[in-house]
Parts: structure tokens; C-alpha cells; sequence
């Protein structure tokens, strides 16, 4: 097969799927390497992107997906009698944005972050595929661990998790908590330590993602 034939070969199967593709089941059904896959998938996409055609395919992490341009979205929900979902409460926007740039988390440490009860939240995010369980964390009890989805993705209208805006700096107290690399742990080798420390520091954590969450949700509940 030629290169054309091949990213034609794409565009089928990405058509005919009508949700997303990973690049490793594109490359073994076309017996190409990941990487071929890939560079094809990329044209691909770059093409239908400088078209002025109505469909485009988007890249979705290791995966590509054919969808209708934002562009049209305003005709495709009169053609198909769509409503617009209703809007993110603030409460969902803050815990998406502490999983969206901290996870894989438990629940428990949405709740320090926040310091409220996440529950009905979590739940609420997980029926409308914005977030889903990643696994368990090895400790007793075993948590259940969160993260995104491939549809958080195609709301925010990014390939990956690094497209997402930095959070501000801030400058770190040497004494502070750790809610990085140990953040997981930490909660739990601190719950029992005075509640106070715990407060303060969910309180600064809470300050920096409610900075930030109106930007980068604004998106998602525009589509």
C-alpha cells in the first residue's frame, strides 16, 4: 500500500468506529509500526484540520477519533434537536480540576484538598465520563484511585494531559505538607496529626485550583 492508501485506510476505519481508535489498533491492523501508525494518523489529521470540511480527525492521548468541527456545533444540535448539557456546578469544577492535575487520586484526597465531603460530586463526574476509576492505591482499605477520560479530553478539545494551562506559582512554606509526588501517602500518614496543619493546608491547595478552575472548565461546559 502507498501513503495515501493507507491514511485512506485510516480515515475508514476511524469513520466506521465512530469513537476513538488507538494508534497500537491501527498499526496491527494495517501491520505498520506504532510509530508508521502514527505519522499517518498525524497527516491525517493535520489535513482534514486545513480543510474547510465539517469533520476532522483529533488525536485523544495514544488515540485518534473522526469528529464534526466545533465550528457546526450550533446547526448539528438544531438538526438533531440537541440541548445544551446543563453547566458544571462550582463544587464539580473544583474536584475535576484537583483530578485532572493531580491524579491518579483517591477520594480521600479530593476531600483534604477541599475539605468536604466528595461523594455525590465524584459521582456526578463518573456519569458523565469525565472522570472513571484508574485501579487502587496499595494501602489498607484499598482506595479507589481517579482520573480522567478520553472524553475530558475531547471537552477540553486537547490530545493529552500536558496541553492542560500550569497552575500559578506559589511560594512554599519549607514546613508545609507535600500534596506532590508523596501526596497520596501523606494523607494518610498525617489524618491523625494535628487538624488544624491538615486545614490550612487545604485551604492554600484549595486557594490555588479555584484560581485556575474558571479557565480551564469554561471550556467544557461550552461544548
Amino acid at each position: 500500500m502507498t501513503k495515501e492508501e493507507y491514511k485512506a485506510a485510516i480515515e475508514a476505519i476511524l469513520f466506521a468506529s465512530g469513537s476513538s481508535v488507538p494508534v497500537s489498533r491501527l498499526a496491527q491492523t494495517l501491520e505498520l509500526t506504532e510509530k508508521q501508525a502514527e505519522n499517518y494518523a498525524s497527516e491525517l489529521s493535520k489535513e482534514y484540520e486545513e480543510s474547510t470540511r465539517g469533520i476532522t480527525v483529533i488525536k485523544l492521548d495514544k488515540s485518534y477519533q473522526m469528529v464534526s468541527k466545533k465550528a457546526y456545533a450550533p446547526q448539528i444540535r438544531t438538526a438533531m434537536d440537541l440541548r445544551r448539557n446543563v453547566p458544571l456546578s462550582q463544587a464539580a469544577m473544583e474536584v475535576l480540576a484537583v483530578v485532572a492535575y493531580n491524579q491518579p487520586v483517591t477520594k480521600s484526597f479530593i476531600e483534604q484538598v477541599r475539605g468536604v465531603d466528595c461523594s455525590g460530586v465524584i459521582g456526578s463526574l463518573t456519569t458523565k465520563d469525565l472522570i472513571e476509576e484508574k485501579g487502587r492505591l496499595e494501602l489498607p482499605g484499598r482506595p479507589l484511585l481517579y482520573g480522567t477520560t478520553e472524553n475530558f479530553l475531547r471537552c477540553f478539545s486537547i490530545s493529552s494531559l500536558d496541553e492542560l494551562p500550569p497552575l500559578p506559582q506559589k511560594e512554599k512554606n519549607p514546613d508545609e505538607n507535600s500534596l506532590d509526588d508523596d501526596g497520596q501517602l501523606s494523607i494518610f500518614e498525617e489524618e491523625n496529626k494535628n487538624a488544624d496543619t491538615d486545614e490550612n493546608t487545604a485551604d492554600n491547595d484549595d486557594d490555588t485550583i479555584t484560581a485556575t478552575v474558571g479557565e480551564i472548565i469554561e471550556k467544557a461546559t461550552d461544548e
